[in-house]
């Protein structure tokens, strides 16, 4: 049967994904158009109005390939060849950092969709972004002793992508033409020791279609980043996160920590250059790696207290709704009483009370979060454990824990993972939040809200100081949301 074409229309992911992309383009050119007229002195800014010029040729022709989808779905049900060679030119948009349009000419590219070419080409803009940033610092007045020698990994890292992006954009291992790639995963997967995750993605796909060859496995695998894959938010959101932690990881041998926490009273309050990006705080540190640094912080103290409350809470939710008559009353009466106290009230008093450190904001945050965790796993374990393959298990005289653990909690994890991925998020505006209050992180550890902190006492005449990071904290939120979304996409079979 044929489908209508306005159906394949409205259900064409590259037609989303074109539309979305334009959307984000065209307000980044916006704001890049009034950040070149400096008002003060009635100039433009040579730097800011060539950015702003690329963006804006990049938006218009993405308006163009918008028209061109549009035509060809309508007309001939696909995407014709004409338009796919013509969105190359949208590959040129990574020079000025514009992902959204070069992620989507690297889809439109492939006429078939692949999980491996997709996940080696966002391996591919998280390297160049990673490269591109940590370039900056050859405009410092020193670079660290390792930058070279990390910005030539990086560099090779970049060409391998590369060669395998172009590899992937010809082989589907779907179809079975992995026969000479085996070597390529355990390769790829070297790129995941930089950060960028993708590699260890990417890697472990090759290997389980090339090594393993478990079908079942692969069946799940191919289901699950298919979901993903064909997400753009999802993708975006799983960029923008991988990235911040990989930069993080390369930081330790591209930045110089000195930049970051030692005060230099000889370049105060400087208006963002090239070799402080960001400008400098009022004790002369560079804002650009500060914020670098803070993403540290942010990251670990976000994904800590996430898998503090997601361990304890699920493993207390799992004992009160399996054995509902007995612990069920006493574990969540005890964890209602926790639940009553509002989580950021809970976090200032425990902090107030064992003092400001990383290690008491992690506890904080931590047990204010273990009741909402709890009671999604009750409720997940009330709906499991009454299934028939329970039940038989009983009946086969199998151990109550080993129910609880090898079959009961494995099926009603996926809505855990899904509410932690969205709960992440929280823990970082939580953090910075704290930090904001002079309650989380030590003032003189540069972490977000105390970046941000020091930069809102500068918000009429230094502005730039508590953009940078507040802009850093929305994008890492967002991030996580938007990929929290994406996986409760993959994971809820209610919405296959």
């Amino acid at each position: 049967m044929t489908l209508p074409k306005t159906f394949i229309l409205k259900n064409s992911q590259e037609y989303k994904h074109a539309h979305f992309a334009f959307v984000l383009s065209l307000t980044l050119t916006i704001v890049f158009f009034f950040n070149a007229y400096d008002y003060q002195e009635g100039l433009w800014s040579v730097s800011w109005s060539i950015v702003t010029l690329a963006y804006l040729i990049g938006t218009v022709l993405q308006g163009v390939l918008i028209q061109l989808l549009k035509k060809d779905l309508r007309d001939k049900g696909e995407i014709q060849k004409r338009t796919r060679v013509l969105s190359t030119l949208q590959l040129l948009g990574i020079t000025v950092g514009n992902v959204f349009i070069t992620a989507f000419a690297f889809r439109v590219l492939r006429k078939e969709e692949s999980i491996e070419y997709t996940l080696a080409y966002y391996m591919l803009l998280t390297n160049i972004l990673i490269f591109t940033v940590s370039l900056f610092n050859i405009f410092k007045p020193y670079v660290s002793n390792t930058f070279l020698p990390s910005m030539s990994i990086l560099a090779l890292f970049i060409i391998f992508s590369l060669i395998t992006v172009i590899i992937f954009g010809k082989i589907d291992l779907i179809q079975g033409g992995y026969s000479k790639l085996k070597w390529l995963g355990g390769v790829v997967l070297l790129a995941g020791f930089t950060g960028n995750l993708f590699g260890f993605v990417l890697g472990y796909s090759i290997l389980l279609k090339t090594v393993i060859r478990d079908d079942s496995k692969i069946d799940r695998w191919n289901k699950f980043w298919l979901s993903i894959t064909k997400n753009f938010t999802a993708m975006l959101g799983l960029l923008f996160v991988i990235f911040t932690f990989s930069i993080s990881v390369i930081s330790y041998g591209t930045f110089v920590d000195r930049f970051a926490t030692e005060n230099n009273y000889a370049s105060m309050l400087m208006e963002p250059s090239l070799a402080y990006p960001f400008g400098t705080d009022d004790f002369g540190r560079d804002v650009f790696s500060r914020i670098i640094y803070g993403a540290r912080i942010s990251l670990t103290v976000g994904v800590i207290t996430t898998i503090i409350p997601l361990v304890i809470g699920g493993f207390l939710g799992a004992l009160a709704g399996y054995y509902k008559n007995t612990l069920d009353n006493v574990l969540m009466r005890i964890l209602d009483v926790i639940y009553a106290v509002p989580g950021i009230l809970l976090a200032i008093a425990i902090i107030a009370a064992f003092g400001s450190s990383t290690t008491n904001l992690i506890i904080a945050l931590s047990v204010g979060s273990i009741p909402t965790y709890a009671r999604t796993m009750r409720a997940n374990v009330l709906s499991v454990s009454n299934l028939e393959f329970v039940e038989a298990s009983k009946a086969l005289g199998e151990s109550e824990w080993k129910i609880i653990f090898k079959q009961v909690v494995p099926n009603s994890f996926a809505p855990m993972i899904v509410k932690a991925s969205l709960t992440i998020g929280t823990a970082v505006i939580a953090t910075s939040s704290l930090s904001f209050l002079g309650l989380g992180v030590e003032s003189h550890i540069p972490e977000w809200g105390n970046i941000l902190k020091v930069g809102s006492m500068y918000l009429e005449t230094n502005p730039y100081l508590a953009i940078f990071p507040g802009i850093a904290i929305i994008l890492l939120v967002l991030s996580f949301n938007f990929l929290g979304d994406g996986l409760r996409d993959a994971l809820d079979p209610k919405l296959d």
